[in-house]
Parts: structure tokens; sequence; C-alpha cells
């Protein structure tokens, strides 16, 4: 998994400092060796001695020290990979400017390997919009991220924000050192999201997706070396890779014409996105007043998309889709599997609050064409990315 590997660890001043320790132990445990890369506000939170006592080599901290230079251009070309754990608000801010004013940021800008992010703040700093901005302009340089947890912080809060645990990050390691090529070479069209069907500007008819699932699965895509295409509709997901193209929409009709335009090139079709089966009549030019006491919308059937795909399906194409029901859960997917010439339907449960729209678990089944299924348990979206991105392999290698 990572054994023989090296690996630069990051660590910036955060509270959560001290899970590094943990992960350097388990890294150096898996056979990868491992150079300790500090800022100088990160001594305040986590023992030097410490790591450099279990990594084996000297915790770098200082550009120039004891009459010595630190040879960062070497550092960064020396590793397979950079893992920043933890990820300060104030180091994300310099990452994204290109801010060199210590060893560490000096290392950062001449690493020529992948570099992995795991963040760790208080929920208002992580969810505040010049937060946000710095990791999508990480994401679209090809960093990694590794998911912040929710949980208890240091303020005393509930919320968004933890580092990942030591564990996770690991597996996120493992992960990309296992399948970073396995799904290279293979193009793959994917769509996340819902659709917001206009009834006049202002209003509009959707569905509760945030488009998680589908994000979590082209993410696990792009980590397996895949080329993606993801059309996504008005979702609120994070994104945490970068897909060889984003288009964004907003209609079922806008989502149909994207297909269109990618489906013919891809290998495998997943139809992820929670696409509206009826959209208004008539879409008014302006806001409809208040007035009656009831107001009717007539509305009328948008494209079937998947069924589209499944009657242009070329020969050695693969064609996913998904069905979320609160009833008759089984039959409904076997249908649809039918009736939309798919290979494999997957099946959300739907349980408010647990999984399906909006939750961050989901608990699937999914349904082949020769009649099996496998049902699987509850997990994270991440976890369950992962479950359906090795189905996919195993299709493909059907």
């Amino acid at each position: 998994m990572v054994s023989a590997k090296k690996i630069i660890l990051g660590i910036t001043g955060s509270i959560a400092a001290y899970k590094s320790i943990l992960l350097l132990r388990l890294l150096v445990k898996q056979g990868a060796e491992v150079k300790v890369l500090m800022t100088p506000s990160a001594r305040s939170f986590v023992s030097p001695l410490v790591l450099s006592t279990l990594s084996g080599h000297e915790v770098l901290i200082e550009l120039a020290e004891h009459d010595r230079w630190e040879n960062h251009v070497a550092l960064g070309r020396w590793a397979d990979l950079m893992i920043i754990a933890p990820l300060s608000c104030n180091s994300l801010s310099k990452m994204s400017v290109g801010l060199c004013d210590n060893l560490f940021m000096a290392v950062y800008l001449s690493a020529t390997c992948p570099v992995m992010i795991a963040p760790a703040m208080d929920e208002d700093m992580w969810k505040h919009p010049a937060t946000r901005q710095n990791i999508q302009l990480l994401l679209s340089r090809g960093h990694r991220l590794i998911p912040v947890g929710k949980g208890e912080l240091a303020s005393g809060l509930i919320g968004e924000g933890r580092m990942a645990e030591p564990e996770h990050i690991l597996e996120a390691v493992g992960r990309f050192f296992e399948e970073g090529t396995s799904l290279a070479g293979k193009k793959i069209l994917i769509t996340a999201g819902p659709t917001y069907e206009a009834i006049d500007p202002v209003r509009f008819i959707g569905n509760h997706s945030s488009g998680k699932m589908g994000f979590a699965i082209a993410d696990e895509l792009i980590r397996c070396g895949a080329e993606v295409t993801l059309i996504s509709g008005p979702a609120s997901a994070l994104l945490t890779g970068q897909p060889a193209k984003k288009i964004s929409v907003q209609s079922a009709a806008e989502m149909l014409d994207a297909v269109t335009q990618y489906y013919q090139d891809a290998d495998v079709i997943i139809m992820a996105a929670a696409v509206a089966d009826y959209t208004p009549v008539v879409v008014h030019d302006q806001k409809i007043k208040k007035g009656a006491d009831t107001v009717s919308v007539e509305l009328k059937k948008t494209t079937d998309i998947l069924q589209f795909l499944g009657k242009e399906k070329k020969a050695g194409q693969l064609l996913i889709g998904f069905a979320l029901e609160t009833e008759n859960g089984s039959e409904n997917a076997r249908k649809k599997l039918t009736e939309k010439n798919a290979d494999a339907i997957i099946l959300n449960r739907y349980v408010a609050g647990e999984s399906g729209f909006g939750s961050d678990t989901n608990q699937i089944t999914v349904f082949y064409k020769n009649g099996l299924a496998e049902e699987g348990i509850l997990k994270s979206k991440n976890d369950v990315a992962t479950d359906i991105v090795r189905t996919i392999k195993k299709m493909l290698d059907a």
C-alpha cells in the first residue's frame, strides 16, 4: 500500500496537530519513509522531538538554522506524496496565493509530487467564503482534499471542521497509491445533483438532492485515474478532485443537452443526478404576484435521459442508473433496470436524515441485468462511492 513510498508530512499550527503523531506512526508502520515538515507555529502544538523519534529523521522547521540552509528544492523533488495534516486556515491562505515566508511554504512551492490536504479549523472558519474559495483554488491545481469531519471542535462547538482521523487519512493515502492508475484511459461521464425547473424568474420546482453522492463517485473515479466528465445540476456538495470537464446546468433540458454532447465517447455512463420527471408547461417572464388563494401549475414530462441513453448505448458501453424509492424499492429498481436497458441500477434507501438526499450517509443495493443483486450497509457516502467504483471495475473486467 504505502511500503517504500517517500512521504512528506507537513504539519501546520492547529490544535489537531496531535493527530499527526498517530498518522506518522501509522505511515511508518506501513513501511513508508516519512520526513516531517513543520511551520514555526506548529511547535506550539506538537513536539519536534516526538516526531523526529518516530520518523527517524530530523524535523525540519526553519529555512536557515545553525548556519545551515535547508535545500527545499531537493526535498520538494524527493517525495512521492506530500500530506498536509493538519492544514490550518492561515497556511491554506498562504498556499492559495503562494506566500513563501517559511520552510514549509518553500518546500510546498517546490514540490513536484501530488499534494493531499487535511484541513482543520472551526466551523465558521471552514464555511467562510474566503476558505471555500481557497479550497477550490487548491483543488483546481490538482490537490486532493481529505474531507473534514463533524463533531466537537476546539471552540467547544459541535460542527464541521475537524481534521479527518489518522486512520481515514491512511486509507486515502493507500487508495492514492493503490488505485491511482486502475482506471487510467477510461472515459467516464457522470451526472450529479438536482435539476431546477423554472416556474418564473425566482421560483422553481426542484428536489432535495445535494449532489454529495454523485460528487463522491466522481472524486473516487478521479483518484483511480479515470478521465471524468461531470455534469452537475445546482448542487451544494464540494468536489475534491479535478475532473477533465465539469459542466454546470440548471434544468432537465440543459442536462439532456450536455449528456447528448458527451455520452458517445464515454466508456462508462453513471446517471447519479436526481433529474426532474416533470417541468412547467409555461415559464412566466415576470414573477407571479400573490393573488388568488390557489394557483395551478401545469406540468409536462421531461425527456427520460436514462431511457434515451439505454436506447443509444453502444456495444461495450456501461450504463449505470440510480433509483431513490420510498416504497417497493427492489421491485421498482428491477423494473427500471429492464425498461431503461441499463447494465446496473443502484437503489438508494431513503430514510430521512439517515440515507438519501442531503444526508452524509447512504445505503445502497446494486441490481445487475443478470438478475443478481448486492445489498450494502449504511456507510458514509465517500465509502459508498468507493464500493460503487469497485463495482464498476469488476463490470469492466468481466
